[in-house]
């Protein structure tokens, strides 16, 4: 299956690894909003243009793309551009994650290496669960989340569309967060948190 990936940065790359991983895909290129990068290899593989070239390659038979931005706005933006010129958006789940089989995942998912997703988990559409995060039992994550490397949510947490859960943070049981949040790298959450908030420390707190 030919697959184009949308986004040659960072996260592009990761992306690239884990489904070098799969002999199911094979990735034709990259398209980058930078256009200086036309042309260029990244990680081996063509740069081809810039993301308005999405419907030309569909005309071209590829069917498939995956969304691999790691700034949560744009993740979304290029998600809808890409269905909207015929995409279907497939995930990319690394050999040494752990994916529980009642486990939900959207479309347009990453699970990084050591990643763990509980029993009865459910991952919207567009998010990121990153290196050895643990996406525990029953936990709701919404679209185009990130669970960053290290960050554990424990049972039935719910975050909302496009929040952030930073570097080795830890979101204790039951607990909400809200969209479009921000939670500093090793917070310790313990209280619910609102939409467009950003908190930080041990325990955490909203700060300005």
């Amino acid at each position: 299956m030919d697959v184009l990936i949308i986004g040659a940065g960072g996260h592009g790359k990761v992306v690239l690894e884990i489904l070098r991983l799969s002999r199911r895909v094979r990735v034709v290129g990259f398209l980058d909003a930078d256009e200086s990068l036309a042309g260029k290899r990244v990680a081996g593989v063509k740069v081809m243009g810039p993301v308005n070239l999405l419907p030309k390659f569909r005309r071209k038979k590829i069917k498939t793309a995956i969304v691999a931005i790691g700034d949560n706005r744009a993740r979304l933006q290029y998600m809808a551009a890409a269905r909207e010129a015929g995409f279907k958006l497939i995930n990319a789940i690394h050999p040494r994650a752990i994916v529980t089989k009642s486990a939900r995942l959207g479309e347009n998912v990453v699970l990084a290496g050591g990643s763990v997703v509980c029993a009865e988990a459910q991952i919207g559409d567009g998010a990121i669960v990153n290196t050895s995060a643990v996406v525990d039992h029953e936990c709701v994550v919404g679209p185009a989340a990130h669970i960053c490397p290290t960050a554990a949510l424990a049972g039935r947490v719910r975050v909302g569309e496009g929040a952030f859960i930073g570097l080795g943070a830890k979101v204790i049981q039951c607990l909400s967060i809200g969209a479009w949040t921000t939670v500093g790298a090793g917070a310790v959450v313990i209280a619910d948190l609102p939409d467009f908030a950003k908190a930080v420390g041990v325990p955490a707190r909203i700060v300005p």
